[in-house]
């Protein structure tokens, strides 16, 4: 009998420790999903998606036979003649791109009427066929070249819309895009965007095609993995909406592509604005705009040019909200950017060149705002973007702030933030820019996301200190970069 009831207590004292781990590990769950509702796991770019966001501004060169025509979208039936530039110069399409501050290019290798730069295998409809250079010539080598002569990245158009060869709307079209594409990517040397639209006419037999877009995607990634695609759903970058050049001031870089496609199938104008804060994958906002009302050359624009100051406004609203800018100059049909356009691009680069050239924070000191604890920085204004702060989270919707100290009073009025991406994603959804002036904190700016980077342009004022306060965010905030400037055009 009593060793029955020694069995029992036995018994009694190990369901008692396993009751006892069981609760642990209950409240070790809980407490893991508590953290994790507090630093939700959010999209992070790639290393050719960071340095896509580092290229940020280019060109995009719209060329072709419809320079010739006077046509925005050609017909595909424009005979190969047509395209004779008289004094085609890829040098200075490159010298007027490095004056506006560009760093890169992007070209219609071939546009909506099938018509190749190149001579392609693939093709009857193209430079070979024409009268330029006896057949013999290749706009796609010579603008590459340039490129490389003069440090600027290079980029392709290939219009999967293709109005004159005889197989589109028929299958055997994509394996002819397919070959197209290749000999592109791997006859030009390194590309770092591929740019897709989503136009889909009809073809001669008045079937739209099916484009085989996962099979694109695979010869991209298997031949120039650092390049970015383009398009309304990415992967590697999205379409922001409209032509004007601008995206929406709230600018996420997350965009669910689920049951989306390219052109009419394409997430909603607003979606592509504003991107989306949950969104499941990395594809951050491209803004296009022409420099002139229409796409290629028409000599009736030569006085629609937009102004320099015009440019800068596009600038601050796209690469100043977190996006980057691809800003259409169509050569002329010399083949030369006309003098109007080169002349407000060169005046369009000194004006961002002066007035980013002095940054006021930089190795100012910097002071951490955690609760009532203050803590010295210098990573904040060292002018690397690769050091970054990250302030703890004091409590729920609660976080830090920064005051950058100029150590004496300044005339300034904007501000450029760079938060950690790279590592953490985007994270801010709200912030506040104070200034310190006459001995109090004044505000003079608020603003939703952050991201790859945001400049702010405020009244200008005379102060001696600028503080930025956190007030909402999806995770611990983490900054790389606090930048002020004093903006003379704008």
């Amino acid at each position: 009998m009593g060793y029955i009831c020694l069995l029992c207590s036995a018994n009694l004292l190990i369901m008692y420790k396993l009751l006892l781990f069981i609760l642990s590990g209950l409240l070790l769950l809980v407490g893991n999903q508590a953290s994790t509702a507090q630093n939700t796991i959010v999209p992070t770019p790639t290393h050719a998606q960071l340095a896509w966001h580092e290229t940020e501004f280019y060109l995009f060169f719209h060329f072709g036979p419809n320079t010739f025509t006077n046509l925005e979208w050609g017909h595909g039936t424009e005979i190969e003649e047509l395209f004779n530039p008289t004094d085609l110069d890829c040098e200075q399409w490159c010298r007027v791109a490095k004056l506006a501050g560009a760093k890169g290019v992007v070209i219609t290798a071939k546009h909506h009427d099938g018509f190749c730069l190149w001579p392609s295998k693939y093709s009857t409809h193209t430079v070979r066929e024409s009268k330029w250079k006896n057949g013999k010539g290749d706009v796609l080598r010579e603008l590459s070249d340039a490129c490389r002569r003069n440090g600027l990245k290079f980029g392709v158009y290939l219009s999967p819309w293709d109005r004159n060869h005889p197989k589109y709307g028929t299958p055997e079209y994509n394996d002819v895009y397919a070959n197209t594409l290749i000999e592109l990517l791997t006859g030009y040397g390194e590309l770092f965007e591929v740019w897709w639209d989503g136009a889909n006419g009809e073809g001669p037999n008045g079937k739209k095609q099916d484009y085989d877009f996962p099979r694109f995607e695979k010869l991209v990634k298997k031949y120039q993995p650092n390049a970015i695609i383009f398009s309304d759903i990415g992967p590697g970058c999205r379409w922001a909406g409209n032509e004007l050049g601008t995206v929406n001031e709230t600018n996420w870089c997350m965009l669910d592509t689920v049951g989306f496609g390219r052109g009419a199938t394409g997430p909603p104008g607003q979606i592509l604005q504003t991107g989306q804060e949950n969104g499941a994958a990395w594809i951050p906002a491209e803004c296009d705009v022409s420099i002139r009302p229409g796409w290629f050359y028409h000599p009736e624009e030569d006085q629609k040019v937009k102004t320099p100051e015009t440019l800068f406004d596009i600038y601050l609203q796209s690469v100043g909200r977190g996006a980057n800018l691809i800003l259409n100059v169509p050569p002329d049909r010399r083949g030369r950017i006309h003098e109007q356009d080169s002349s407000h691009l060169a005046a369009f680069g000194a004006i961002l060149k002066k007035n980013f050239a002095e940054n006021l924070a930089l190795h100012k000191n910097a002071f951490l705002e955690q609760g009532r604890r203050t803590k010295a920085t210098k990573t904040l204004t060292d002018g690397n973007q690769q050091t970054n702060y990250s302030p703890k989270i004091q409590k729920k919707h609660e976080f830090g702030a920064v005051t950058v100290d100029l150590g004496e009073y300044k005339v300034f009025n904007c501000v450029k933030i760079f938060e950690d991406s790279k590592r953490f994603g985007q994270n801010v959804k709200e912030f506040k820019v104070e200034v310190w002036e006459d001995n109090i904190w004044r505000l003079v700016a608020k603003s939703t996301t952050i991201g790859a980077r945001k400049i702010l342009v405020f009244p200008r004022v005379r102060a001696s200190k600028l503080k930025i306060t956190i007030l909402n965010s999806k995770n611990t905030t983490t900054l790389n970069e606090v930048q002020i400037f004093n903006l003379n055009e704008k």
